[in-house]
């Protein structure tokens, strides 16, 4: 009887998660490591909001274990196959917005684009190819940050990852080791971590102005195996010298201490009183190792620091650049007319340029992030590539002069082709005037992690008919087909590849 009731209680779970977990993929813009409770689609956000406000977690009589998985991999109940099925059906329903916005013209032009409203159509009008699988489903994260804070028990001086709300005052810090996107050398180092810092005189930073000096931990791997820990750090009042000391400390316990085990190639520390910061607002400190790991992405060799972006699933990222390459330059592009010039916006460390760069005559890649840019840089040169060059700088002050002096040499050039890559927050609206505006643009991909949010005003700020009252001029692009690309299996999250032609 009891074998009875657990595998009902079991089932009923599972049902009322996937239901749960629906309404919630088609209507919220989650991050990657949370998810929001399910939302019907006929409430406002801000209806929404007001209602379930005062509800209790659904999952709260749940260990704490299932509730920081049900936090971070909200799909881990499903099966791979029900996960891409879910994840297919989120993507074809926020295309169906899209769809539905270049329909309606003008009337809909300045409406908010990141409301959950039902698509009225039920047909795409361009094609939805199936979702690319990831090669590897579990513990695929090649780079993990943990954060410190109380855990269940009290310690403030747990490593994991939070439960709960810092609005609400609940959050409690759970260890991750169950979690199924870790890899286990990830989960050392959060171990040792954690071991390190009860061994320290040092408290944890948990809030900047209660004092403490230990922060979060991110940890990055290769599929060498390679490793490479960072650990923040909040000098508060400590003087260098005793900053100094407690380097020492770190750099002894992970070499010749217990935390040898973990066999780091590299460990950073980063002294910093900001939540986050670049390498040129406070320098990475090198405490020992190599300087850089690398990667391969369709055969070639990538160079990784401390701060560079990477996507986070390095055998779904061969599957995306891959996808990326034959969709922007299809093999033959050099006999068919020239390969023409490659306009990589937000370019990171090259690698969608550099992989891209056998089939195109010309490269040319922009990135904010110097220390992006010099990976790249770098990138270009370990591969023997000579036909690319990468400019940093905000896109939207290096796109508009750039083009200039493309507009006068792409005529007798080739095609000119744009792939563009960008954070969450979508791109500047300078840029995607930019890329409107120039006639010699024929296609351009954009790659999205969160299409249903800013990247939607993107979208149709691309294919709107001319608005002179805007700057928007040039010839409207059209979406002629979308690829999605599992990169988080677990997580409700996938990578948008659309490509737009005109």
């Amino acid at each position: 009887m009891l074998l009875i009731l657990a595998g009902l209680r079991t089932a009923l779970l599972k049902h009322k998660l996937v239901n749960v977990l629906v309404e919630a993929c088609l209507c919220s813009g989650a991050k990657d490591t949370t998810t929001n409770p399910g939302k019907p689609p006929k409430l406002s956000k801000k209806k929404w909001r007001k209602k379930f406000r005062n509800k209790p977690a659904s999952n709260e009589h749940l260990p704490w274990e299932e509730r920081l998985a049900d936090a971070v991999t909200p799909l881990w109940r499903l099966s791979y196959y029900d996960q891409l099925q879910l994840k297919q059906k989120h993507q074809e329903r926020i295309l169906l917005q899209l769809s539905d916005q270049l329909l309606c013209g003008e009337s809909t032009q300045h409406k908010a684009l990141t409301q959950c409203t039902p698509p009225r159509s039920t047909k795409l009008s361009f094609p939805l190819l199936p979702i690319l699988p990831s090669p590897v489903r579990d513990g695929y994260r090649n780079k993990s940050t943990f954060s410190v804070n109380r855990g269940v028990d009290g310690n403030p001086k747990t490593v994991g990852f939070y439960v709960g709300t810092g609005k609400v005052g609940n959050i409690v810090c759970v260890n991750g080791d169950h979690l199924l996107n870790m890899p286990e050398r990830h989960k050392l180092v959060a171990r040792c971590y954690q071991d390190f810092l009860r061994l320290s005189a040092l408290e944890p930073c948990l809030l900047f102005h209660d004092g403490g000096h230990w922060r979060e931990v991110t940890v990055r791997t290769n599929a060498a195996g390679h490793t490479m820990a960072i650990v923040y750090f909040h000098p508060q009042r400590l003087t260098p010298e005793e900053i100094e000391v407690h380097k020492s400390s770190l750099v002894e316990y992970f070499t010749q201490g217990p935390g040898a085990i973990c066999q780091l190639d590299s460990l950073y520390f980063q002294e910093s009183s900001m939540t986050r910061c670049s390498h040129e607002e406070s320098p990475y400190q090198l405490l020992h190792g190599q300087p850089h790991i690398h990667e391969e992405i369709l055969g070639f060799k990538f160079r990784i620091s401390a701060d560079a972006f990477f996507q986070v699933n390095q055998g779904a990222a061969d599957s995306l650049y891959r996808t990326v390459r034959e969709m922007g330059l299809p093999n033959g592009a050099r006999e068919v007319g020239g390969g023409g010039t490659l306009l990589d916006v937000c370019c990171g460390t090259g690698a969608i340029g550099i992989t891209m760069s056998p089939r195109a005559d010309r490269v040319i890649g922009i990135e904010l992030i110097q220390q992006a840019v010099e990976d790249a840089r770098h990138n270009a040169a370990l591969n023997k590539i000579q036909n690319c060059e990468f400019l940093p700088g905000k896109a939207e002050v290096v796109l508009p002069g750039l083009m200039e002096v493309l507009g006068s040499t792409t005529a007798s050039g080739g095609p000119l082709t744009a792939v563009v890559n960008p954070a969450r927050a979508g791109l500047h609206y300078r840029v995607i005037r930019t890329l409107r505006n120039h006639s010699s643009i024929r296609r351009l991909l954009y790659i999205s992690c969160k299409p249903e949010g800013e990247a939607m005003r993107n979208f149709r700020e691309l294919c709107c008919s001319p608005d002179p009252h805007r700057k928007l001029t040039g010839e409207a692009f059209r979406p002629t087909v979308a690829v999605p690309v599992d990169m988080f299996p677990h997580t409700p999250h996938c990578e948008l590849l659309l490509v737009f032609e005109r």
